[in-house]
């Protein structure tokens, strides 16, 4: 099946008893059965079933399913946020005296998590995205996963999956790909050699700024080596499913960052439309970044479908023939971007992307707020950038309203 295909029926389950075509939102703590024997059989993971919602439940699994089929994984876990999802994704695999090497073109919330997991003897190392030579020499006998995002937030650097994946697996590492600003629809990193995909379902998934959620997805091809990942020994047994196994007998369950049914439900009505959302939204964007490009050649405009952008090349040939709904603008100085913000009437000024509505924000003195100077360097951050995440309104209002923005912001300055 293609996308929107897949989408809709690849893991399709709506409700056998009634026959509704969506699965109901089961808002229950806990379920009955009928026999103690049962109920043991559940919790010992010898027969399928529902126990309590904290493990699993009817509307989140239906969730997972769909995530699964257009990840290309085969099981996913579903987080109360997309943080949660990234905490368990290293955590389940983690223990004191490990160490990560990551690109350190990262979103601000993601390196601060790095900083809490030092508290606990984890150590990150970060490098420069797509050196692998620098990926290569940071690694050592304590380093235990390799972490990118597909398309970096705020930077827009475009990870070259399949060749990190070779390395990491070189090395005996799982290569964890942050999914979330491209999502499934322009690729799936499973099929480039990733392990583990996260996504921040809060964004593109749902798509209406309505739930916060994440998501992990396992493609169940990695070997773990239970010497130098000893936590996955009682789970090996489990094959192909051993990380999830562990996941969700362990970590998952205990720390409680599960998601509500009700979120759950808002993501697959929202997940209907996540192809048709993102061929309008990486449209958009690209008029918008080129007719910004054009226009404004004293500001430098950063999108990945642009010729221009130093990854350009590698966005076309990984990409599905789109390249996202995330573009940058550095405007000159703060008090310009200030200004630009302050005069736009159809974008929000939200801390959140993936929206049916543009949004706009101001990184270096919000998201990246609680980062170092090398690090917001390194993550493309600056005092006069601008990151528009790209909505799926009329494309002339959203040029004329950038146009009128920055020639008010012209006038003032």
């Amino acid at each position: 099946m293609k996308f929107n295909t897949l989408l809709l029926h690849g893991a399709y389950q709506g409700d056998k008893d009634t026959g509704a075509t969506w699965t109901p939102i089961y808002q229950s703590s806990a379920f009955a059965h009928q026999s103690a024997e049962q109920l043991e059989k559940i919790f010992h993971n010898q027969a399928p079933g529902y126990s309590y919602t904290r493990i699993n439940n009817p509307t989140i699994d239906a969730f997972e399913k769909r995530v699964t089929a257009i990840e290309g994984g085969i099981a996913s876990v579903a987080c109360a946020s997309g943080m949660a999802a990234l905490f368990n994704a290293f955590s389940n695999i983690l223990r004191s005296g490990d160490e990560i090497v990551s690109s350190a073109s990262l979103y601000g919330g993601s390196i601060d998590l790095f900083r809490d997991l030092e508290a606990f003897g984890i150590k990150t190392h970060y490098v420069e995205n797509n050196n692998l030579e620098a990926f290569q020499a940071a690694t050592n006998e304590h380093t235990r996963l390799y972490f990118a995002e597909t398309l970096g937030n705020p930077c827009l650097d475009v990870t070259d999956i399949r060749p990190l994946a070779d390395l990491a697996h070189k090395n005996g590492l799982p290569l964890i790909i942050d999914n979330t600003v491209t999502t499934a629809y322009l690729v799936q990193p499973i099929s480039l050699g990733a392990d583990i995909v996260v996504n921040s379902s809060s964004k593109y998934i749902n798509g209406n700024s309505n739930s916060i959620s994440g998501v992990l997805t396992d493609s169940g091809k990695f070997k773990w080596n239970t010497v130098k990942y000893p936590g996955m020994t009682d789970y090996v047994k489990f094959g192909p499913f051993a990380y999830t196994a562990k996941l969700r007998n362990g970590l998952f369950r205990n720390t409680g960052a599960c998601l509500s049914p009700q979120n759950a439900f808002y993501n697959s009505l929202g997940m209907e439309s996540l192809g048709l959302r993102m061929e309008r939204i990486s449209d958009n964007a690209l008029k918008l970044a080129t007719f910004l490009q054009e226009k404004y050649p004293q500001m430098t405009v950063n999108y990945p479908g642009l010729a221009s952008s130093r990854w350009h090349e590698i966005a076309k040939r990984q990409f599905n023939g789109h390249y996202g709904g995330m573009v940058t603008v550095r405007t000159g100085s703060k008090e310009k971007a200030f200004a630009i913000i302050n005069g736009l009437r159809v974008p929000l000024n939200v801390s959140n992307i993936g929206d049916t509505k543009t949004l706009v924000i101001h990184p270096e003195s919000t998201i990246s707020v609680h980062s170092t100077e090398e690090e917001k360097r390194a993550a493309g951050v600056f005092d006069d950038l601008i990151r528009i995440s790209v909505g799926i309104e009329d494309i002339d209002d959203l040029i004329d309203d950038f146009e009128q923005a920055i020639q008010k912001s012209d006038e003032k300055n």
